[in-house]
């Protein structure tokens, strides 16, 4: 067993509460002793007093911050490695990857990382000396870098395009916890749910139109998360007369519990105007795993996710119509949604299981540093 073997898990910052799927992958090793660090600390419902964060408060912190973005090296980094001392550091998303890759490599560790969707989508594409510059130092990052992974297929073929190493590049994917009690017998109190952040990509004005499409009754919908498109998501619930409830960004204790509350998920993503695209939603694994049908876009890693017709209903992105007719044909045949909820929670256990996909991860570390002890 290599239960003395450490892996530092950077993120640079510290830990925005959409990434519970970075949080989650940590908790989940049973060989490694992860230790997260970062540069500094963001308010969130996932920070841990465990966390290590290199930069102080104030003035000082923010500048050593900018510093390191602009010179992609730090001897505060460094040596915080050095006190650390682990056998592999683990960067998520290819820009986290860049800024500590000089790092990790004057200390002569080994570095994996993980892209998780916009940092091979959107950030490659921004123009100018903007995108030139990022693009150069993600292939500088996938040069140091041990082992590259991917959270989809797709994701995969666009790190290539970017200068990937195709050899030590692999498609592995997060997966998340799978509740023993899925939650069947909890009374249900809405129609839709939808859980994400407020950005164009996860494509809610789709839902709200699609849901405003929807004759007769018209579904309770809740919408958890919060980001730069709320307001005009709560404008444009309102403008339908949509049974709409926004709760913001919650805890993911509480998230479970609206999920068992809920028939329906609903995942409409699409490529926004700027690129930005998804690896693979994590919320869409997570409603499976309590027997969720979803309805989903063939976008991104989702298809790898939902088995159209057996977990779930799709329909190409930016479809509204089509949208609105998967959330209705649900809705309006329990068994249907009964059945394909199910199978959901199934082939999730089955292909996403964090324990499981933790494990293979730990194989992978034990791939780069010579095999298990």
């Amino acid at each position: 067993m290599s239960a003395n073997r450490s892996v530092v898990i950077w993120r640079s910052v510290l830990l925005p509460a959409s990434e519970t799927f970075i949080r989650n992958q940590g908790g989940a090793m049973t060989r490694w002793r992860p230790t997260y660090v970062g540069m500094r600390r963001v308010p969130s419902v996932l920070s841990a007093d465990t966390d290590v964060v290199v930069a102080p408060g104030g003035y000082v912190g923010r500048l050593a911050y900018v510093w390191l973005r602009l010179a992609g090296g730090s001897r505060r980094v460094r040596k915080e490695l050095a006190r650390l001392s682990p056998d592999i550091v683990h960067a998520h998303f290819g820009g986290d990857g860049w800024l500590i890759s000089r790092s990790v490599a004057r200390l002569g560790l080994p570095l994996v990382i993980t892209l998780h969707g916009r940092d091979v989508t959107r950030q490659p594409m921004a123009r100018g000396l903007r995108g030139t510059r990022y693009r150069g130092n993600l292939r500088r990052a996938f040069r140091r870098a041990s082992l590259v992974i991917a959270v989809s297929e797709d994701i995969r073929t666009r790190a290539i395009s970017l200068g990937a190493d195709p050899a030590k590049l692999v498609v592995h994917h997060t997966g998340v916890r799978i509740p023993l009690d899925p939650g069947d017998d909890t009374p249900k109190k809405w129609d839709v749910i939808f859980v994400g952040r407020f950005v164009a990509k996860k494509g809610i004005d789709d839902l709200i139109a699609a849901l405003g499409m929807i004759s007769g009754r018209r579904p309770s919908a809740l919408f958890v998360g919060a980001g730069p498109l709320e307001t005009s998501a709560r404008q444009g619930a309102e403008a339908l007369g949509l049974d709409a409830t926004f709760v913001g960004m919650q805890a993911p204790e509480a998230v479970r519990g609206y999920l068992a509350e809920s028939r329906v998920f609903a995942a409409p993503s699409k490529t926004a105007p700027d690129g930005d695209a998804e690896g693979l939603p994590t919320t869409v694994l997570e409603a499976a795993s309590l027997g969720l049908p979803t309805v989903a876009t063939l976008h991104g890693g989702i298809p790898e996710a939902v088995v159209p017709g057996v977990t779930g209903l799709l329909c190409d992105e930016g479809d509204r119509w089509a949208l609105a007719a998967n959330i209705e044909r649900l809705l309006a045949d329990e068994g249907l949604r009964e059945r394909l909820g199910q199978q959901a929670r199934q082939h999730v256990a089955n292909h996403f299981d964090i324990r499981t996909q933790t494990a293979r991860l730990e194989g992978l570390y034990d791939g780069i540093v010579g095999g298990a002890e």
